[in-house]
């Protein structure tokens, strides 16, 4: 029998980082139904259910074992909105998700400063490209010696962090890239950019549900780079696995936005809405006051710890949100 129940469906791949939604759904008392696109059917000739479509596919999907989770869920999204369902976070914002490449050249295109950013592909061209890229740096770094500037790596279809990594020089680039330890990135594409040595060791991630501004998380980088926010990701003392977490200092804070940070927020807002991005994080890193923009999470998580001290709950209010918009559909 054909269910004409009005539903919210979460186009996802992971329990783990599903479940503190659906406890706020159920808490709400709102109507869903979790759709696990690790594989599944697609009949075009079908009308999709009633109800509204949030997506929340991972670029990270390949290290739980769902390597084409994000290539089912584009192909069901498309479905969606081919019959003019309500997806939020939809074929577009899918996009910027699998690819840090896409990111960079939307946020540019908006008027928004990014990291200096090259993307290879191939062993040698990696080793080329960080070669480029350390060129670029010394001509624009005023009062340089000539020493060598840092730069990193990180994958183009990433997630959680993965593939990031800190080179000093580019010899230490090519020995890695030429080793047993050299990581590529799913989808063969490694990103270089130029490292933003922050005024102190954090970055900011600005959290956004429909689009509006709700609260800026601190994260502490003292220990590393892969930093998840996510409870799942936590084990123990560490942190997706960047290391231990300070003794005095939790590794994520909710903080009030500076007074001089708020263009960027009212930036932020419009370039989410230019890109058709419901629910998102932005991080950001700030040098000598300015900030640079350098990742967008269109499956973005929260950190419980973090939340239960600023009496502040993100799932909660993105849990409203989709009731909201569940009722006007």
């Amino acid at each position: 029998m054909e269910d004409f129940t009005k539903k919210i469906y979460i186009i996802h791949e992971n329990d783990d980082w599903t479940a503190h939604l659906t406890k706020r759904l159920d808490e709400l008392d709102l109507e869903y139904e979790k759709w696990h696109l690790n594989s599944g059917i697609i009949d075009f000739s079908e009308k999709p259910p009633l109800g509204i479509f949030y997506n929340r596919m991972s670029a990270s999907s390949h290290t739980r074992g769902h390597r084409y989770a994000p290539e089912i869920a584009s192909a069901v999204i498309d479905w969606l909105e081919f019959h003019n369902a309500i997806v939020l976070n939809g074929s577009n914002a899918l996009r910027f998700e699998v690819s840090k490449i896409k990111q960079s050249l939307a946020l540019e295109a908006a008027g928004i400063r990014t990291p200096k950013t090259i993307a290879a592909s191939g062993k040698a061209e990696i080793v080329e490209a960080g070669i480029k890229l350390q060129k670029w740096m010394q001509s624009t770094t005023i009062g340089n010696s000539g020493e060598p500037l840092p730069f990193i790596t990180k994958h183009n279809r990433a997630g959680k962090g993965l593939g990031v990594q800190l080179f000093r020089t580019n010899e230490a680039l090519e020995k890695y890239v030429n080793s047993s330890a050299f990581e590529d990135s799913i989808d063969g594409i490694t990103i270089l950019q130029e490292y933003i040595e922050a005024d102190e060791p954090y970055i900011y991630r600005n959290e956004f549900i429909g689009g509006k501004y709700v609260y800026t998380v601190r994260v502490d980088t003292s220990s590393g780079f892969e930093l998840c926010p996510a409870d799942a990701c936590q084990v123990g003392n560490l942190y997706c696995p960047a290391g231990e977490r300070l003794e005095d200092q939790a590794p994520f804070k909710i903080v009030p936005l500076s007074a001089n940070m708020e263009f960027l927020i009212e930036r932020y807002e419009s370039f989410l809405k230019n890109s058709k991005i419901d629910v998102a994080g932005i991080e950001m890193i700030v040098r000598k006051g300015i900030a640079y923009t350098y990742d967008i999470n269109t499956n973005t998580n929260y950190n419980s710890d973090a939340e239960k001290k600023a009496d502040q709950y993100a799932m909660l209010e993105l849990a409203k949100y989709l009731g909201g918009v569940l009722a006007k559909a």
